[in-house]
């Protein structure tokens, strides 16, 4: 063999390693964790994805959580609808979204007549200092909400 054959067989190979440690790195950065927040932009898209286009009212809805909880990482929360959860007159669902989380979808609930009454409790982590919405889907299709401002001093999603 000569020197060139050697040459091109010694640049192949470092090309080859060169593309694998390439695609190492590259597979290494997608995986890395990012800061990814969502914006009141992201949840009104996400409303608008669950709601259609019903205009949401105000009443009805009641969130309850702290305005300044201990800790975000967990948060409670009780969502209720004023509805007499008959068959003519029912809350269907029950969506709660926070507008500051890395995602705004927080829970949904499905209801039947059969469920009784409309109401959750749970704990929901906030990232930051935000606006906490609940919303409930009617039987006639209307649309009702509620807005909470909820004051985060210690982050409970990576924030």
């Amino acid at each position: 063999m000569s020197d060139t054959t050697d040459l091109k067989a010694l640049s192949r190979r470092q090309v080859i390693l060169a593309a694998g440690c390439g695609a190492l790195v590259a597979s290494g950065l997608a995986l890395a964790p990012r800061a990814a927040r969502a914006t009141p932009a992201d949840a009104d898209s996400l409303q608008a994805a669950l709601i259609g286009d019903a205009k949401p009212i105000d009443g009805k809805v009641s969130l309850r959580m702290p305005k300044v909880p201990d800790n975000g990482a967990s948060v409670p929360f009780t969502v209720s609808v004023d509805s007499p959860m008959t068959e003519e007159d029912h809350v269907k669902s029950i969506h709660i979204l926070a507008e500051g989380n890395p995602a705004p979808a927080v829970a949904s609930y499905h209801f039947t007549p059969a469920s009784g009454r409309a109401e959750v409790s749970g704990r929901m982590r906030l990232a930051q200092s935000q606006n906490v919405r609940a919303l409930a889907m009617m039987s006639d299709g209307s649309v009702y909400q509620t807005v909470q401002n909820v004051t985060v001093t210690i982050g409970g999603c990576g924030g």
